[in-house]
């Protein structure tokens, strides 16, 4: 065990580790800390806990020094510059017609560089740009391409259930969702209501999956045949919080159909394991594009069939060159 102190660079973002050393730090309090991008200002949300040694990443840094007035005041300045950069920064891109959406800017603590995160439907040549901008702030430039799930964390929002998006409030990290985790949830899987303003799977599927999933292994199949207290009878829903299901029970003899509700306890069935091809699926992150990165080219036996005009059965079936020749020379002494 570590005695650690956990701070954040951005309100809701993920909780950093460092070594607070003798000094105590109050949570919200300012504190400067040196990171691999050098030194940045940071808040202190954790002020001392002891956390296990697997979960943190050797080796610990300790935090520099308590935020100073000047270090205030250099944090608010920063602040206070994204507003006019992000303006700058739109005019440039209209000029060079690029194709891209400036989202989030921040500037380093010290001064010495700025970043810019866009989002952009496919790889953007932004070289002339840098350029133009560099010379316009007097520091190093850096764009980083981000998906539309951290574009919606960066924007933030207003979700379908009426409160801020969890991923720009309260969740530092984004976590994987997968269609398999509504599906043990019961609900319906209409893309409109399951999806967030990010258009993939809501964030909040991840909360309860571990009780639902627990949950769906001992609740029988929806349209299966169960053997309850009063005879066989058809499952026609499942209640996972109550953990009780409702049997249709037909009486053949008198002509009569009863729905009722039963606690699972009380319910015979044969468990059925899921299929093979009910694996996890989980949903598609798009990851930032690197500018050194290659886009891969198509062997050259898919350019050559993907570009001919004949197909692969009028390939096999035509004569072959010898046959051509052959004729020709035979109408040419007829």
């Amino acid at each position: 065990m570590a005695e650690v102190t956990g701070v954040t660079f951005k309100e809701g973002g993920k909780v950093y580790y460092f070594a607070p050393g003798k000094e105590q730090y109050k949570q919200g309090a300012g504190v400067v800390v040196e990171t691999a991008r050098g030194v940045e200002y940071a808040t202190v949300v954790m002020p001392r806990a002891e956390v296990a040694d697997e979960k943190l990443v050797a080796p610990l840094k300790p935090i520099v020094r308590a935020a100073t007035a000047k270090d205030e005041e250099t944090h608010r300045k920063n602040l206070e510059r994204k507003e006019t950069a992000f303006d700058t920064v739109r005019e440039k891109i209209e000029k060079h017609g690029l194709d891209m959406k400036l989202i989030d800017c921040e500037f380093a603590f010290d001064g010495s560089k700025a970043v810019f995160y866009y989002s952009a439907p496919q790889r953007v040549d932004f070289r002339e740009l840098v350029k133009d901008l560099s010379s316009v702030f007097r520091m190093r430039i850096e764009l980083r391409q981000v998906g539309i799930r951290d574009e919606i964390k960066l924007l933030g929002g207003i979700a379908p259930c009426g409160r801020e998006c969890c991923c720009a409030s309260c969740m530092p990290e984004l976590k994987k969702v997968s269609i398999k985790m509504a599906k043990n949830q019961g609900l319906s899987l209409n893309p409109g209501k399951i999806s967030g303003l990010c258009g993939r799977l809501m964030c909040c599927l991840s909360y309860e999956n571990e009780y639902y999933a627990d949950a769906c292994k001992q609740m029988p199949r929806i349209g299966s045949e169960i053997t309850t207290p009063e005879g066989k009878g058809t499952v026609i829903n499942v209640n996972m919080l109550k953990m009780e299901v409702r049997v249709k029970i037909e009486d053949k003899t008198k002509d009569l159909i009863t729905y009722k509700d039963f606690s699972v306890n009380d319910l015979k069935f044969k468990a059925v394991k899921p299929a093979a091809d009910e694996a996890e699926e989980e949903s598609v992150e798009e990851m930032p594009v690197k500018r050194d990165e290659k886009i891969p080219e198509a062997p050259a036996a898919d350019i050559a069939l993907n570009t001919s005009g004949n197909s692969a059965e009028k390939q096999k079936n035509k004569p072959s060159g010898k046959f051509h020749k052959k004729f020709r020379h035979k109408k040419k002494q007829n």
